[in-house]
């Protein structure tokens, strides 16, 4: 099943990926990407702490054998998940993210500190809202039992049910400057 060029889906796969591929080694020449090239890579220095915590969790995240490098396997299914990843998996990815103590629920202080560091990182400081009363606005909509966490059911519903919050974390993650980058080195390599 080809198409007018005689290339399959399989064949333009592989070509991203080969491209993918040579972005990271071109940036990573060691295969191995540490923290610290992580943060160069998308551009982040001179972060506040709030910022350099959200991005170092995020590392961790995206580091999925534990290993304290990000491989490019982990590097795939990272921007995989991202760029085409279906929207359950990637809440459940989110929620895994903003849970920086890994005790399966987000409590007022991880998301007070996620979204003040979301913003730092956008550069979105001059909001309607305060990162407290937002954070505040979302657990009154989205924290159904009224504990002062939020489980994973909660943030998932949660978040498919309020646009705000939805709008938020999609911004936290967003690689279009990344994919600008592997667009315009396929050029240039």
């Amino acid at each position: 099943m080809g198409n007018s060029n005689g290339c399959t889906v399989d064949d333009l796969q592989a070509v991203e990926m080969h491209l993918w591929y040579k972005k990271f080694m071109t940036e990573c020449p060691s295969g191995q990407l540490t923290l610290h090239e992580f943060k160069q890579f998308f551009g982040l220095k001179g972060l506040d702490p709030e910022a350099n915590a959200y991005i170092e969790q995020m590392f961790r995240t995206f580091d999925m054998n534990k290993d304290g490098y990000i491989d490019f396997m982990e590097y795939v299914a990272a921007l995989s998940l991202v760029m085409r990843g279906k929207m359950e998996h990637k809440l459940r990815w989110y929620f895994k993210l903003y849970d920086v103590d890994g005790n399966g629920c987000i409590d007022r202080h991880e998301l007070l500190n996620i979204i003040k560091a979301i913003r730092a990182i956008n550069g979105n400081d001059n909001q309607d809202q305060s990162a407290e009363e937002f954070t505040n606005r979302v657990f009154d909509r989205i924290d159904i039992n009224g504990d002062g966490e939020l489980s994973l059911e909660e943030f998932v519903e949660g978040a498919r049910s309020d646009d705000d919050f939805m709008e938020v974390m999609m911004k936290s993650l967003d690689l279009r400057h990344i994919v600008a980058m592997i667009h315009n080195r396929r050029h240039s390599v």
